[in-house]
Formats: C-alpha cells, sequence, structure tokens
C-alpha cells in the first residue's frame, strides 16, 4: 500500500504532467475567439469573425480536401498491403522471414526529411515522376503500413493459431476460417489501424513537403505557410481548435475497436 504522502505526490505529478500536456491545446481553443489579432492574453474581447472567415476560406478548403483524399488512398493501401504483411509473417515460416519482419517495420524509424529527399529522388531522378496528390499518397502509405502491420500482427500473435487449426479440422476452407473465424477476431485491430493510419497521414507534413510539388498542399501546409501571415494567424487558431476537438475521436474509437475484445471472451 502507497504512504499518504506518495499518494499525494503521484497526484501532483500526474495533474502537472496533464497541465503541461493540455495547456498550449487550452490556449488555442481560447485564442479561436479572441478578438486580438496577437493573440493578448488574458483576451481583450471575444468574437466569432475568425470562424466565419475561417468557414470563407477557399484555400483551407481545398487543402482540407487534398489531405482527406490522401488520407483515405494512403490508408487503403497500408490496410492491403500490411495486412497482408502481417499474415505472411505471423502465419507463415520462410526463409529470411525476421528479414521481412525488420523492413517493413524500418520506415516508421526513419527521420522524415531522410524519407522525404529519398522520395523525392526517386520520383524525379529515376522514375521522372511529376510530383502531385499521387506521390503525396505513396509517400505517405510507406510508413502507414507500419501502423497496420503492428497493430495486426499484434492481434494475430495474441491469437495463435488454435482456432484456425479447429476450423480447418471442421472441414472449413481456408476462405471460410478467414471469413468466419480469422477476420471477425482481427477486425477490431484492423479498424484501430486504419483510423491511425490516416491519422498519421493527415498530420504529416516532412514528408509531404518533398512529395507534393508546387501545386498541391494539404492542410498542415497550408498551416505553416499561413502562420506568420498576420491577417490569416487569426483564422489558423480556429483551424488549429476544431482538429483539436475533432482529433478525440479517432483516438476513442482506435481505443474503442483496437483493444483485445475478441481475445477477452476465448
Amino acid at each position: 500500500m502507497l504512504s499518504s504522502r506518495m499518494r499525494t505526490l503521484l497526484q501532483a505529478w500526474t495533474i502537472g504532467a496533464l497541465v503541461f500536456l493540455y495547456a498550449p491545446l487550452l490556449l488555442v481553443l481560447i485564442n479561436a475567439f479572441n478578438s486580438s489579432k496577437t493573440f493578448a492574453f488574458p483576451p481583450t474581447g471575444w468574437t466569432l469573425r475568425w470562424w466565419h472567415d475561417a468557414w470563407a476560406s477557399e484555400g483551407m478548403w481545398r487543402a482540407l480536401g487534398n489531405s482527406v483524399v490522401v488520407g483515405l488512398c494512403a490508408t487503403a493501401i497500408a490496410l492491403i498491403l500490411g495486412t497482408m504483411a502481417a499474415f505472411a509473417v505471423q502465419r507463415y515460416r520462410f526463409f529470411g522471414r525476421q528479414t521481412v519482419n525488420l523492413l517493413v517495420v524500418l520506415p516508421i524509424t526513419f527521420p522524415g526529411i531522410v524519407t522525404g529527399i529519398a522520395l523525392n529522388a526517386t520520383f524525379t531522378s529515376v522514375l521522372h515522376v511529376a510530383l502531385g496528390l499521387a506521390t503525396v499518397i505513396i509517400g505517405h502509405a510507406t510508413f502507414c503500413i507500419v501502423v497496420v502491420f503492428n497493430n495486426i500482427q499484434a492481434r494475430l500473435r495474441r491469437l495463435g493459431t488454435s482456432l484456425d487449426d479447429a476450423s480447418s479440422d471442421l472441414g472449413a476452407s481456408t476462405w471460410q476460417t478467414f471469413r468466419y473465424v480469422t477476420f471477425p477476431m482481427t477486425r477490431g485491430a484492423l479498424l484501430a489501424g486504419a483510423i491511425l493510419a490516416f491519422a498519421l497521414s493527415f498530420d504529416e507534413i516532412v514528408v509531404t513537403t518533398f512529395t507534393a510539388g508546387p501545386t498541391v498542399q494539404t492542410l498542415p501546409i497550408w498551416i505553416f505557410g499561413n502562420l506568420f501571415r498576420p491577417n490569416q494567424a487569426p483564422v489558423i487558431n480556429v483551424v488549429a481548435a476544431t482538429l483539436t476537438v475533432l482529433a478525440i475521436l479517432p483516438v476513442w474509437l482506435a481505443q474503442r475497436f483496437g483493444g483485445d475484445v475478441a481475445g477477452s471472451r476465448l
């Protein structure tokens, strides 16, 4: 049992850590309604003008649309390739299996600027492909695959193969085993991996900078480009505040559906 003094210390430490994490985000939310363009604190007044300006910003909506398209496409690619790789590594034994496992996970450990430079050189110097939305999607898929791969592999490792073996012993085909046994047990991890991959893609700025070219802007690129413009700074706070609130949903969904729900029923 912890002493009363130790419990108090842990509580104070926890509160301090939460304040350290969320106080800047709270300041962003406050500044979204601050009537001052200089973000004086405490606010000198309150206004909804910046929300109207953000809603009327064509550049913001265009960048948001690009981010959503890139995120959805990169997530779809990651789901297919990451799931296939996870099943191959976890369910089968073959020469070089551990090497494949390492090579699939490795891209997430590279600094974003290294990945961006490598992709830019590949697209422009080797493949001679014009940079645009497609190259951004490919660039984002390279690290989104890792998120899906790790989620699916972890779930398959916890499940083991006993249920698949039992299904085969009862006469089910490989497809029937996957449809009625494996997929229902892994769909939570699939959904969690997809949500996290989309969130990772939506937020990416470094790789996007090297793969987007001069004509394509995603929302992070648009925010960074307008951050230091006096007339756009309040709008940036509105967009940031909105994204802060919306970010709660994918995190909650990932935790809600990414847990070992199926495994707990065995």
